[in-house]
C-alpha cells in the first residue's frame, strides 16, 4: 500500500488503506477500518472499528468517526464535528449492539462543531452548516443549519446556494450546471 501515515499515528490490524490518503499526526485508525484512495485524517482524528469511508474523504482536525458510520466518496468532515453511535448512552449501560448506522452520501459537507444525531443519513451534496446539530434524515442537495437544523435551502455540487426561478430551475454560479427543484426534491439536469 502506498499511503502516509505520520509517525504518531496508530494504525490498528485488519485496517485498508487506499493509495495517496494521509494519516496525520496523533490519529487512531482502529481495526478492520477501509478507508479509500486519496483520503485525507487531520490532526487527532479517530476512526472507531468497521468504519468506511470512500474515496477522497477530508476530514479535518478532532473528528471522531464511531462504528456504524459510512462516508461515501468525496465527503467533508469540518474541524471538530461529532457523531453518536448510541440514541440513548449511558456509562453503566453497555448498548454496542444497539450501534445505529449513519451513511454520509456522496459529496456532502459537514461544517465545523455540528453533530450529527445517529441513524439519521445525510444527502447526496447535502451541506450540513457549522454548529448544526442534525436530528432526522436530510435530503440531498439540502442546506441545513441551527439546532435542530432546519433546511434553509439548497446547494450545488460546487457548494454554491441555488436560487431557483418559477419554474423550478437554478444554474450553479460556479460550475454553470443546471438543477431542477420537483415535490421538494433536486436532481442536477
Amino acid at each position: 500500500m502506498k499511503f502516509f501515515a505520520h509517525e504518531t499515528a496508530v494504525i490498528d490490524e485488519g485496517c485498508q488503506i487506499g493509495d495517496g490518503t494521509k494519516i496525520w499526526h496523533f490519529s487512531h485508525v482502529m481495526a478492520n477500518c477501509i478507508i479509500g484512495d486519496n483520503c485525507n485524517l487531520g490532526q487527532n482524528v479517530v476512526v472507531s472499528p468497521e468504519v468506511v469511508l470512500g474515496k477522497n474523504v477530508k476530514v479535518q482536525n478532532n473528528v471522531s468517526i464511531y462504528t456504524g458510520v459510512i462516508c461515501e466518496d468525496d465527503v467533508f468532515l469540518g474541524p471538530s464535528m461529532v457523531f453518536t453511535n448510541v440514541i440513548n448512552p449511558r456509562s453503566a449501560v453497555n448498548r454496542k449492539n444497539q450501534y445505529l448506522k449513519t451513511t454520509v452520501k456522496e459529496g456532502a459537507s459537514i461544517g465545523a462543531n455540528a453533530t450529527i444525531v445517529c441513524g439519521n443519513d445525510i444527502g447526496k451534496f447535502a451541506f450540513i452548516g457549522a454548529g448544526a446539530v442534525v436530528t432526522k434524515a436530510i435530503p440531498d442537495y439540502a442546506l441545513v443549519v441551527g439546532n435542530p437544523s432546519k433546511q434553509i435551502g439548497w446547494m450545488s455540487e460546487y457548494g454554491q446556494k441555488l436560487k431557483f426561478d418559477d419554474n423550478g430551475k437554478a444554474i450553479c454560479s460556479e460550475s454553470k450546471e443546471v438543477y431542477k427543484l420537483e415535490n421538494n426534491k433536486v436532481t442536477k439536469l
